[in-house]
Formats: structure tokens, C-alpha cells, sequence
């Protein structure tokens, strides 16, 4: 399996990508093709497609044993589920599969075509192995059942950002940001109202703290972050 192209987006850590592709919309993302496969040939036709599907790789949960059931973290991360029936990124081949909108397809000069895309679920600098266009003819299922999953369809938290903190995130941001918010990135297990949590998300770190379904933004912090490119202000 070789890597075709990694993604460039503002999370730089695992803490904060939302758990499913889809979720928030408005997140964009690049992706950039290895050198190996800067061909523009290799893309013809994908622009009249509205989605594409990513396969990728869990670059940061690779292990050498596997289990057969898992903790899914949306069931409080105390009942096991056969890993076959979860999106745990703890399987026996470390393969994540996503499908995301294209919102565009770029050329640069440097980098060869370069895929813009948003609603995807994956870390910066995240391994790519293939693409593929999304078919709404055979892809979707409208019918189709979601198993315990289900139970979380809507879930949101309602989100707090006092304006003096919202304004030291840059417009084009905040937006996304709201959405990774509200899917509240904690486990499910962690339920402390005392307790700040931080995600870094582009040049910042967003801390908050969560009461009931009440999320509030406490600091913003400007930091440096080698995955992300960042260079502290």
C-alpha cells in the first residue's frame, strides 16, 4: 500500500476531530499528493463529482495486537462492541474510510492539483492511500439503520464563546470551530464541570469547560505547535 496524499487541516492533534466525517460541515481541508502522484491525468473528471470517498490510514493508532470488542467512547467507554461494529481506530488493519465533500479541485505550481474538501475527520498530516468518487446512486442508503449509533444522531452541546475570546479567532474559523465544539470532543467518560479541556485547533488552543449540555469557552491561547506549521506570537 503506498501513500498517495496526506490532508492539511487545523488539527494538529487527535483531541477535537470530530468523531465521524460529515459532522461539521464547515471544516475545510487540503489535500496534497505525494510527488509520486502530482499528475493532473490522475484527477481528470473528479471536479464533476460533489463528494469523494477517503481511504486513509490511522497513522497514530497503529499497534501490533488487535482485540475483538472495543469501547466505543460515545457509549461512556464501559461497553464493549465487536470492533466490527464500531469505527474504533484500534482494528487489525489501521484503515479509516471517510467520505467528504469536494468543494474544489486547485492546480499549484508547486504542488500539482490539490484537492479542496470539507465535513472530513482526520488529523493533520494524515496518510491517504486512496480516492474515490461518491455514486448517490448506489452509495446512499436512505433506510439504512445505525444500530446503537442511532442514539447520538442530533447530539450537540450548546456553546458559550464570550465575544472578547470569539474575537481573537480569525473569522474565517469560527464557524468550524463552533461545530468541533458543540460534538463535544471529551470522552464520554469524562464528565467533570471543574475540569478545562483544550483544543488545538489551527494556531490556538481553544480551552472550555463543559456544565450539563452547557460548553464554555474560558481562554484562547496562541500557541506553538510543530504538527501544525505554527510559530508562537
Amino acid at each position: 500500500m503506498k501513500i498517495i496524499a496526506r490532508i492539511q487541516n487545523d488539527f494538529p492533534e487527535k483531541f477535537g476531530v470530530p468523531r465521524q466525517s460529515g459532522l461539521v460541515k464547515a471544516l475545510q481541508a487540503r489535500i496534497v499528493f505525494e510527488p509520486e502522484y502530482r499528475n493532473v491525468e490522475a484527477v481528470r473528471g473528479l471536479d464533476g463529482f460533489s463528494h469523494i470517498w477517503l481511504i486513509w490510514q490511522f497513522s497514530e493508532s497503529i499497534r501490533d495486537i488487535w482485540s475483538p470488542t472495543v469501547r466505543p467512547p460515545r457509549l461512556g467507554g464501559e461497553k464493549r462492541q465487536g470492533v466490527f461494529a464500531t469505527r474504533s481506530p484500534f482494528r487489525p488493519n489501521p484503515i479509516g474510510l471517510s467520505s467528504v465533500k469536494l468543494e474544489a479541485v486547485e492546480l499549484d505550481e508547486t504542488l500539482g492539483p490539490v484537492l479542496v474538501v470539507s465535513g472530513a475527520d482526520l488529523m493533520n498530516g494524515t496518510p491517504i492511500y486512496d480516492i474515490k468518487p461518491y455514486l448517490p446512486f448506489t452509495d446512499s442508503h436512505p433506510d439504512a439503520v445505525g444500530g446503537f449509533a442511532d442514539a447520538f444522531v442530533g447530539y450537540g452541546l450548546q456553546v458559550n464563546f464570550p465575544e472578547e475570546l470569539l474575537n481573537l479567532v480569525p473569522e474565517e474559523k469560527r464557524e468550524a470551530l463552533f461545530g468541533v465544539l458543540a460534538q463535544d470532543p471529551r470522552p464520554s467518560y469524562q464528565n467533570d464541570p471543574q475540569r478545562v479541556y483544550g483544543v488545538a485547533f489551527g494556531c490556538q488552543n481553544i480551552r472550555f469547560q463543559v456544565t450539563g449540555e452547557v460548553l464554555t469557552v474560558v481562554a484562547v491561547d496562541t500557541v506553538s505547535l510543530e504538527k501544525s506549521g505554527c510559530e508562537t506570537q
